[in-house]
């Protein structure tokens, strides 16, 4: 007898069944790898170095007299040593990332050709100006279709990343109160609790203080709340739109007009731009400050620490303090203003040594181009199609945070149907991965309990998201029938098991140190 598995391909019972363990510590085609200095190479060299040409007797104390202690590989070792460890790591071009609030979405690898092209991928950042107009002229036009895009007249280019771009146009806002003498009474910046926790750590950073505004029952910004608590004394607000529930704050108007009235700046995460970009432009809703961030609605690549790139647009109240750079086109060609005088006589300064990511300037234009207006328009009709689909095919069997109405780019669900389970949300987020599925963003946001995020992004086909949503509804009966010792144990085909997160947390082994008793060379 055969019974069907998630992805509904048939299944005997010895398939199902627990399986011994190998050997060798690999799983059929998945390597074990231990850690690169517990490899067998402290006895060899991987290339021959010529003998130096001194001794060295100039460096006097600094010469080393210990080996290095690393260890000795060829060139194929070095190369499985990384293969094997990629094996171990989910990534976008194997499936699905559901992590919400991320857009971890697929990055056309025409963007990568353009950016490895001579001119932009070997250029540096002290050429002389004359050398580099083909990239001055890349960043203007990136600029130029940002402006257009959001509908603001300015646009800060130099910011790596959302965090960054938070710090940019916080300190635009608090240089244009310093311009006109209201900065030492403005000290407050109100977050609502459905904004991006960088938002209030920003602000904090910054030097104000942060005044937390309620959401109402629907997720969305309590517009009373924010009108008792704006006054004389609020430099700004920082509101994510779409905000972190997947929802588009609908009295954003309002908020615009409430805020400006108060004599306060209005600043956006722009984080999920993707789900309005081609849609609305965020200058008409009255924003005056909002990063975009490149690596996410743009598509250059996302994580691993880097690089990245957050632009900042601003309105017409805030230009005149955008950071240095910027570039500006005249009859002898394209230059860049580098300092705060003359024509940037109120920027605030600079906010990096250079003038921003090369690399993801290229690759976010190239998206552009290749997309035209009318395919991001629909780059946002699919990412907010796609999250609906998802929140439509589990709302059956998972509680959906918000059920009323369309959710936007991500569909988020609570754990409420998990109870009298004794299941939780961590413990169905580990028995994902068994399922071969990075899990979605959990317990976030924090106003919603056991927070179950997930954005499926506009790159995913409808096949790729039947076979994840499968996954969801057979793991959700399996809760629900109380098969609890799949949920509890997993991962079990993952390389590491659980970790004893608690533990890891209060002690963290952070050196390593040679196993006892083996011939590892010493430090």
């Amino acid at each position: 007898m055969s019974t069907m598995n998630t992805v509904g391909r048939p299944t005997t019972p010895n398939q199902v069944q627990s399986k011994p363990a190998t050997l060798t510590g690999g799983r059929g085609l998945l390597q074990d790898e231990h850690l690169i200095f517990e490899s067998d190479g402290w006895g060899k060299t991987g290339v021959d170095l010529p003998e130096p040409k001194t001794d060295g007797g100039d460096l006097g104390d600094l010469v080393r007299k210990d080996p290095i202690g690393l260890p000795g590989l060829s060139e194929p070792e070095a190369m499985r040593h990384y293969v094997r460890l990629s094996q171990k790591n989910h990534a976008i071009d194997l499936a699905i990332y559901p992590l919400g609030s991320c857009t971890m979405k697929h990055n056309p690898r025409l963007n990568e050709k353009m950016a490895r092209l001579p001119g932009f991928s070997d250029i540096h950042p002290l050429q002389p100006q004359s050398t580099v107009q083909g990239a001055l002229e890349l960043m203007d036009q990136l600029a130029h279709w940002l402006k257009t895009l959001t509908g603001m007249p300015a646009v800060a280019m130099s910011p790596k990343a959302g965090a960054h771009g938070e710090l940019c146009g916080l300190m635009a806002i608090r240089a244009a109160h310093e311009a006109s003498g209201e900065h030492l009474k403005r000290r407050k910046v109100l977050v609502p609790t459905s904004a991006h926790g960088t938002n209030p750590a920003t602000a904090a950073f910054v030097g104000y203080t942060v005044v937390e505004v309620a959401q109402t029952d629907d997720g969305r910004v309590d517009v009373a709340d924010l009108a008792s608590k704006l006054g004389p004394d609020v430099a700004a607000i920082m509101v994510t739109n779409p905000n972190t529930c997947g929802l588009f704050e609908r009295d954003i108007l309002e908020i615009s007009r409430l805020t400006h009235e108060a004599g306060a700046y209005f600043y956006c995460d722009g984080a999920n731009f993707n789900a309005i970009v081609g849609r609305v432009r965020p200058g008409d809703l009255g924003v005056d400050a909002m990063h975009i961030n490149l690596h996410k609605t743009f598509s250059t690549p996302h994580g691993g620490g880097g690089p990245g790139a957050g632009p900042v647009v601003l309105s017409e109240a805030l230009a005149a303090f955008a950071p240095a750079p910027w570039v500006v086109s005249g009859g002898d060609g394209f230059k860049l203003v580098e300092f705060a005088e003359g024509e940037a006589e109120q920027a605030f300064g600079r906010l990096c040594a250079f003038q921003g990511q090369m690399g993801m300037y290229v690759r976010a234009l190239s998206y552009m181009m290749s997309h035209g207006s009318d395919g991001l328009r629909q780059v946002a009709e699919d990412a907010v199609l796609n999250a609906n689909y998802i929140k439509a095919r589990l709302s059956d069997l998972m509680s959906p945070a918000f059920p009323d109405g369309p959710c936007m780019h991500e569909a988020l669900f609570d754990d409420e149907w998990l109870k009298g389970t004794e299941v939780t949300t961590l413990d169905f987020a580990k028995a994902m991965i068994d399922e071969g599925f990075h899990p979605m963003t959990m317990y976030f946001p924090l106003v919603v309990h056991g927070a179950m995020l997930i954005e499926p992004t506009e790159t995913e086909s409808k096949q790729e998201l039947d076979r994840f949503i499968e996954a969801m509804r057979a793991l959700a009966e399996a809760a629900k029938a109380g098969d609890v010792d799949r949920f509890k144990g997993a991962p079990f085909h993952a390389p590491l098991k659980r970790l004893d997160e608690t533990r890891a947390a209060r002690q963290p082994v952070l050196r390593w140190t040679a196993p006892e008793g083996s011939n590892i060379a010493a430090e």
